[in-house]
């Protein structure tokens, strides 16, 4: 394969994490989540640290995540949905690897993300606040290499679809 990391982007409940598993799993590539690693880097979860520490904190510590994954080769990176919100994580982002736009409806990712209590974007009532993070980020994945639906899919119908798109890209 001629990328050095494939990068999934999208929404929080696409699939990001998911699909990077079975992806880098399919590859034999190593897969990492960059909330999962912020999380043990800081010693505390996501929703602790939007509590205790700022958003800002946050988005800080993300973006120095993400640099310093995007130094190693032969990985699916899960990226936070909100990463691409910064210029410099876009950036870093395409000239890492290639970027994967994962995408699906208001109603899927309601339906996906609808008990999980983790996520400190969605407290305040999770129909409002998807559809409203939706609109708010509408054309934030537009940077991305290749954009995949998953809804209906399961994880390996959109594993099979990223890899049959990359040996496509090849050809």
């Amino acid at each position: 394969m001629k990328y050095r990391n494939i990068v999934l982007v999208g929404l929080m409940g696409t699939g990001k994490s998911s699909v990077g598993q079975a992806l880098a799993s399919k590859l034999n590539w190593v897969f990492e989540d960059t909330d999962a690693a912020i999380e043990r880097a800081q010693g505390m979860s996501i929703t602790r640290m939007f509590a205790e520490l700022g958003e800002p904190f946050f988005r800080q510590a993300e973006s120095e995540t993400i640099e310093r994954t995007l130094q190693g080769v032969h990985q699916v990176i899960a990226t936070g949905g909100g990463a691409v919100l910064t210029e410099r994580n876009r950036m870093l982002m395409q000239r890492g690897g290639l970027v994967v736009a994962l995408k699906a409806s208001a109603e899927t990712i309601i339906e996906r993300v609808r008990s999980d209590q983790s996520r400190p974007l969605l407290q305040g009532g999770v129909e409002e606040r998807v559809r409203h993070i939706m609109e708010s980020r509408r054309h934030a994945y537009d940077f991305a290499d290749l954009h995949v639906d998953t809804d209906g899919k399961t994880v390996g119908q959109i594993v099979d679809e990223i890899c049959s798109r990359l040996e496509r890209e090849r050809a």
